[in-house]
């Protein structure tokens, strides 16, 4: 399915006003009032030469192919979850997981210089397995999840000069994506099961800067007290490490997600995606309560669908990545959903690691395989235009 029809975008708007089920104008705070907003993105023209659908006034180009030589790394296969880092020459870094298996897998990244052109390229981490999301940190490192049963979560220097370190105290499981708050100086965690949980990190100790100490603290796991929403509850895990019983079993109260994906924190707010019933979820961490912002299942004509990855703009606007449907990133904005733009051609593909460069200017994004379907036939794009 790679048309994008317009009318479907003004049924699904006309069915957020009628069935209420959007609940964007309360769960997506605008805390930056001055920040560039996506709302009033126009409709997508056809594909250019790159085979990106865009609205009026955006560009696209591929910044690499899987298998590519750039510089002495050759461009993983299987590029996923991703984000940026600002470097100190004003340029900036992309790092990629790969989710390959049979200790395969690992990250790349990609410097670009301040005028925005490839300055190098190489590995962050390797030898290990299904990398797949992961989370970026206030402290400037890249947190890789590895999507196995025994999966576990690797700190990475995107500037490639540390070596990468396990965090096993971030848990045993099938790890999907992982935010930080900010505020609370917690880390949220998501599982790719069909019955997982949602994960939280508390430190014990903090270094001199005040960042979390990863190899020592406490993982609770999300119990919602009334049901699917509402008040949360959390547990501490009895055995973190999994070395007895499964992690998503130890607490038979905890509250069960379809399919935990991307993860993002802004202003008090965790938002998380479930791919199996296409619900994108708002934590307020404050209050401790759990709410669904997106429900595809309310429309009937919904454009968003196969959600995954999620990032997010300062304006406060969530950019959802699809793995399927569409093979769109769409944005999430106080009262709309409107395509940003859509990959013609690889349906046997999905759309993975959208992040904005630190100056917002610019969206990357991978299809992790291409038009062919196969991992070493993945493409990471960079778009640019008003964002």
């Amino acid at each position: 399915m790679n048309t994008f029809n317009p009318q479907r975008r003004k049924l699904l708007q006309y069915g957020f006003m009628g069935l209420g089920a959007f609940a964007g104008n309360a769960l997506l705070p605008s805390a930056v009032q001055s920040a560039a907003s996506l709302a009033g993105l126009g409709e997508l023209f056809p594909p250019d030469r790159n085979g990106v659908r865009l609205p009026a006034g955006f560009t696209s180009r591929i910044v690499a192919h899987s298998g590519q030589k750039l510089f002495d790394y050759r461009w993983h296969a299987a590029p996923d979850g991703g984000a940026t880092f600002a470097a100190p020459d004003g340029g900036w870094i992309y790092v990629s997981n790969s989710e390959l298996d049979k200790q395969a897998g690992g990250a790349g990244a990609l410097r670009f210089n301040s005028q925005g052109d490839i300055a190098d390229a190489y590995p962050v981490l390797s030898h290990t397995n299904r990398n797949c999301a992961g989370g970026h940190t206030p402290w400037q490192t890249w947190l890789s999840c590895e999507e196995t049963d025994t999966g576990r979560v690797w700190e990475c220097d995107p500037f490639g000069r540390q070596a990468a370190q396990v965090r096993s105290a971030l848990g045993v499981f099938r790890h999907e994506a992982v935010a930080v708050d900010t505020q609370n100086k917690q880390l949220y965690l998501t599982e790719d099961q069909p019955d997982g949980c949602l994960y939280r990190y508390t430190a014990r100790t903090f270094d001199a800067a005040g960042n979390p100490n990863l190899d020592d603290g406490v993982l609770e796991v999300a119990e919602v007290i009334d049901g699917r929403i509402g008040a949360v509850r959390w547990h501490t895990l009895p055995d973190p490490l999994a070395n007895t019983t499964t992690t998503r079993k130890q607490v038979a109260s905890s509250t069960r997600f379809n399919g935990g994906e991307g993860i993002w924190y802004h202003h008090g707010i965790v938002y998380f995606s479930t791919k199996g019933d296409n619900r994108v979820w708002a934590y307020d961490a404050h209050r401790q309560h759990l709410s669904i912002l997106y429900n595809a299942a309310s429309y009937l004509l919904p454009v968003l669908t196969g959600v995954d990855n999620i990032t997010g703009n300062a304006a406060g606007e969530l950019l959802v990545a699809e793995d399927g449907g569409d093979m769109q990133i769409v944005v999430l904005t106080a009262g709309k959903v409107l395509p940003l733009l859509q990959l013609v051609g690889h349906d046997r593909s999905e759309i993975t690691g959208p992040a904005l460069s630190p100056d917002g200017s610019r969206l990357y994004f991978s299809s992790q395989r291409g038009k062919t379907g196969r991992a070493e036939d993945g493409m990471t794009f960079e778009i640019s235009g008003p964002f």
